[in-house]
């Protein structure tokens, strides 16, 4: 009877401790602290799992500005370059053995050539200088110049390629707010004109760097003048405050 009841206390203390620590666990499984371990039950092993905080978080993308949107808008519709042949070039010879070229000396003292790919139009004057325009890319205009110098080379010509420079950029733009024209052209006299009665937008002439810009009362501009893409994004960083300040409520 003594070796029972010697043997029968430890059996009760072990049952106690295992569910008390039973109780520890399930406890700690409802309430994980936020970024602990959280212990789960798998085939009477417990498995760490850790439970990220920012899982429920969405990332928010901000809103652009006014500026960074009308930067966006440019467009790029011409690129103007030039190039010198080094030699005096025939050009009523020219017209006459080439296709997609026009001479017509009363109106216009230079052949206007054409070429498909990439589509751009070349004036070719006596001297031996070519002006390419109607091009998209600088890349665009290059390859045109030196299309149209190998033509007249073939032609018989001791034609070279000299001097090749991107000579104008231009391009357009939307502000999309109204802009009050009248009330710019009293501020800003030294460098607009504004004849509503011949033309609609007005003339803005930036001194640097040297762009051109024409200003519809609808908020559209049209950039002329820059020699690289960074003048013309340039002056649309300088032109946009102003602009912002004339706008139509």
């Amino acid at each position: 009877m003594s070796l029972t009841s010697h043997t029968a206390v430890p059996l009760v203390q072990k049952t106690q401790v295992f569910k008390n620590d039973s109780v520890a666990v399930s406890s700690t499984k409802q309430n994980p602290a936020r970024g602990e371990v959280a212990l789960t039950p798998t085939h009477n092993s417990l498995t760490p799992h850790t439970s990220n905080p920012h899982s429920s978080m969405t990332a928010v993308t901000p809103l652009a500005s006014g500026s960074n949107q009308a930067k966006n808008s440019i467009k790029f519709q011409n690129c103007v370059s030039s190039v010198s042949l080094g030699c005096e070039l025939k050009l009523l010879d020219i017209y006459c053995r080439t296709r997609f070229s026009e001479y017509n000396p009363a109106r216009f003292r230079g052949v206007v050539m054409r070429i498909l790919e990439p589509r751009v139009t070349a004036l070719v004057f006596r001297s031996g200088k070519i002006v390419c325009t109607g091009a998209k890319t600088e890349h665009d205009s290059y390859i045109a110049a030196r299309k149209f110098a190998r033509i007249i080379q073939r032609l018989g010509f001791p034609a070279k390629f000299l001097d090749f420079k991107i000579q104008n950029f231009i391009a357009s733009a939307d502000l999309r707010f109204p802009v009050r024209l009248e009330a710019l052209q009293q501020a800003h006299g030294q460098f607009t004109s504004y004849e509503p009665e011949l033309f609609p937008g007005l003339v803005y002439r930036m001194v640097r760097p040297r762009v051109v810009l024409l200003i519809f009362v609808n908020g559209k501009i049209v950039l002329t003048g820059g020699k690289t893409r960074n003048e013309v994004y340039e002056a649309l960083d300088i032109i946009y405050p102003i602009l912002r300040s004339y706008r139509k409520s």
